[in-house]
């Protein structure tokens, strides 16, 4: 059952990213783009990778509507109501990107792998982890909780006052 979902995942995922130039909106490219991203967000979730995929899914969802959001506040043509493309230079595309996929092919299949060596660790996640930030774990942890709060206060201090904080009567907020 998880080599079928893991196809499937594989296969929504292609079919959502060439959306995302088929698609005649950016609104509904950036929303493609999101769905090509869950469906490989849960394909690391089904790997065992948890930390990835919870972290890709988080990232890209947010990221995502970030961009929808200020797509519909700046673009001309956010919700696709006027035909549009989302390819420009087709053709030097093509070539360009059939290109570097051949190189990439080639790589794949004439590069000498090394062997394996050692069995998998029970944890790969933390594995990585370790291997990355060593010793220093902790102390990225705490800083990316002070990250956070950091933005979160940000925003709180940019916002102007809600519509409670005006006096009665007044709607434009002057005293």
């Amino acid at each position: 059952m998880q080599t079928v979902a893991f196809w499937v995942l594989a296969v929504g995922a292609v079919g959502f990213g060439v959306a995302v130039f088929v698609v005649d909106s950016m609104a509904r490219a950036t929303f493609a783009l999101l769905a090509s991203f869950l469906c490989v967000g849960v394909e690391l979730l089904l790997l065992d990778l948890d930390y990835l995929g919870v972290l890709v899914i988080l990232m890209m969802i947010m990221e995502m509507l970030v961009m929808a959001v200020f797509m519909i506040m700046y673009m001309m043509n956010p919700g696709g109501l006027m035909p549009m493309t989302m390819v420009h230079n087709k053709r030097g595309a093509l070539a360009i990107s059939g290109s570097v996929f051949a190189a990439l092919a080639a790589g794949v299949f004439l590069t000498p792998w090394p062997e394996r060596r050692g069995s998998v660790p029970a944890d790969p996640t933390f594995s990585v982890g370790e291997s990355i930030m060593g010793p220093k774990m902790l102390v990225m942890m705490v800083i990316g909780i002070a990250i956070l709060a950091t933005m979160v206060a940000s925003v709180v201090l940019a916002t102007d006052r809600g519509r409670y904080d005006r006096p009665p009567g007044r709607a434009d907020g002057a005293k």
